[in-house]
């Protein structure tokens, strides 16, 4: 482990008790790589509220590091401060801070438009008590209106406060390398984290591709299709060629590794074997 760079794993809340069960068990092998920590997601509009806060406090009471992700669309000021306040009793420090996605049909209702308001308002009432991650997207968000609107709105995130960044996924590394020339440009100088997906499954992997924005190459996804009903070969391919992109980026001194795993741990576990021998 030695010649990786600090690691990360991030966790969906689950829905049931055998969910639950499978979380502790993620967590406790993804733990023998000594993460810097795990961070929960927070579904659209709030939705997992409160499956997200007993994940959370499930993996603190076991003694994991764990940065939830807190996601501001839809809600008040009041019930963020609550969330804050409910985070900062059980010495939870660390956030992952999004504008987050309405419900489906939903309009938003909340004090909040974007992103570095939540920023901004969770450095006005808690100062430092909170490290806080907010989202990259070296390929451009899928609601952006422009890149160089999307590059403004990250950049506005970092004025306001934000400590390091956490990169969509993505399959391209010199969309990733690019970016990070961009932010250099512009004078950012926080920390941006590359976002890593496994390759688990292949439609699966296209429908979070096509809602996050991340491009397939086409390659790939001839790949993907020619795998599509063989899951073990497919995932044979995903450890190589996922192994392969995270050793180009760690040759290239990447502050860290953030790795989606949907709740997953034995894929990981071999590509982390890999790169950890490289």
């Amino acid at each position: 482990m030695a010649n990786l760079p600090p690691l990360s794993f991030e966790f969906y809340p689950p829905q049931t008790q055998e969910g639950v069960n499978k979380l502790k068990h993620t967590a406790k092998e993804l733990n023998k790589y000594k993460p810097d920590f795990f961070s929960v997601t927070f579904g659209a509009g709030g939705s997992t509220k409160e499956r997200t806060l007993d994940a959370v406090f499930e993996l603190s009471n076991s003694d994991f590091n764990v940065a939830p992700h807190i996601s501001c669309i839809s809600s008040s000021k009041v019930e963020i401060k609550e969330l804050l306040d409910q985070y900062k009793s059980k010495k939870i420090n660390h956030l992952v801070a999004l504008r987050g996605d309405n419900p489906s049909g939903a309009i938003n209702s909340g004090e909040f438009n974007y992103a570095n308001e939540l920023v901004r308002f969770i450095k006005l009432e808690m100062g430092d008590a909170f490290k806080i991650d907010v989202a990259a997207y070296p390929e451009v968000h899928p609601e952006s209106e422009s890149a160089k609107q999307d590059f403004i709105n990250f950049k506005n995130k970092v004025e306001a406060g934000a400590d390091s960044a956490i990169t969509q996924f993505f399959f391209n590394v010199d969309a990733y390398f690019k970016f990070i020339e961009e932010c250099q440009k512009s004078s950012i100088n926080i920390p941006i984290v590359p976002g890593i997906m496994p390759i688990y499954n292949s439609k699966q992997l296209i429908r979070f591709a096509n809602n996050c924005g991340a491009e397939i190459p086409r390659w790939l996804r001839f790949k993907l299709e020619d795998y599509a009903d063989d899951l073990d070969s497919l995932r044979e391919f995903g450890v190589d060629f996922i192994s392969e992109l995270s050793e180009t980026l760690i040759q290239n001194g990447v502050p860290g590794i953030h790795f989606y795993t949907i709740n997953y741990s034995k894929t990981l576990s071999k590509i982390i074997k890999n790169i950890s021998q490289s």
